[in-house]
């Protein structure tokens, strides 16, 4: 009979030296202990630097800062995860954080899934008109060339479960708060909204009905020209 101490590594049973992959998240380090805010504070810091800005970008006087370099690079993309999943915890506390991660099409996509998986969450996407499949429950919002509208899956949240929206930057505000009435339209506990980055100037947050938190700090206004 073979130890199963000394038994070679495989998917079924990884090295005991490395973390279990399917470790549950209420029993990893949260910021509400000492070395998980310093873990927090740290990624945060990293990914900042990380990010890539565009002066004059998309108008004069607009400092554009490009989140795709975080996914560009898979250990800022893993710390870029670690980093939200901390400021949930943060947020809500390790035994109220939520059931379901809405995202947001197109870039709620990018990191809402593994979020999700790490908050040991379901995910649901929101999407544009059309392009979901079966019953749909539907909202119209105002964006600066038109009014657009977004769907959900009829089944896709049960009553009381609760419900983080998330998407990569918060503008206006618009399709946060379309997103947030459809979490509502199922019977959802909408708990709050995660963004990445946000655009103080335009004042989005005074849209939205439920907690809103920001995983960085942006400045988008370019400094005045010479």
């Amino acid at each position: 009979m073979t130890d199963s101490t000394s038994a070679p590594s495989t998917s079924e049973h990884p090295p005991r030296t490395r973390p279990d992959a399917t470790e549950s998240p209420q029993n990893r380090l949260s910021p509400s202990t000492p070395s998980g805010a310093a873990e927090l504070a740290h990624l945060k810091m990293s990914l900042h630097r990380s990010l890539r800005q565009y002066p004059d970008f998309p108008a004069p006087g607009i400092r554009f800062e490009d989140i795709l370099p975080l996914f560009s690079d898979h250990r800022l993309h893993s710390s870029l995860i670690r980093a939200l999943e901390l400021q949930v915890t943060d947020s809500y506390g390790q035994k109220q954080t939520p059931d379901v991660v809405v995202g947001l099409e197109a870039r709620g996509f990018l990191f809402g899934p593994s979020l999700a998986l790490a908050l040991g969450a379901g995910f649901v996407p929101v999407r544009k008109q059309g392009k979901l499949p079966g019953a749909t429950e539907t909202v119209a919002f105002e964006k600066e060339y038109g009014q657009d509208f977004f769907q959900i899956q009829s089944d896709a949240i049960k009553p009381d479960q609760r419900v983080i929206v998330v998407d990569d930057i918060i503008a206006t505000g618009g399709s946060a708060a379309a997103a947030g009435s459809l979490v509502k339209k199922l019977g959802g506990t909408l708990i709050g909204y995660l963004f990445i980055l946000e655009l103080d100037f335009l004042k989005g947050r005074d849209k939205l009905d439920a907690p809103v938190h920001t995983l960085l700090s942006s400045q988008e206004k370019a400094a005045s020209k010479t």
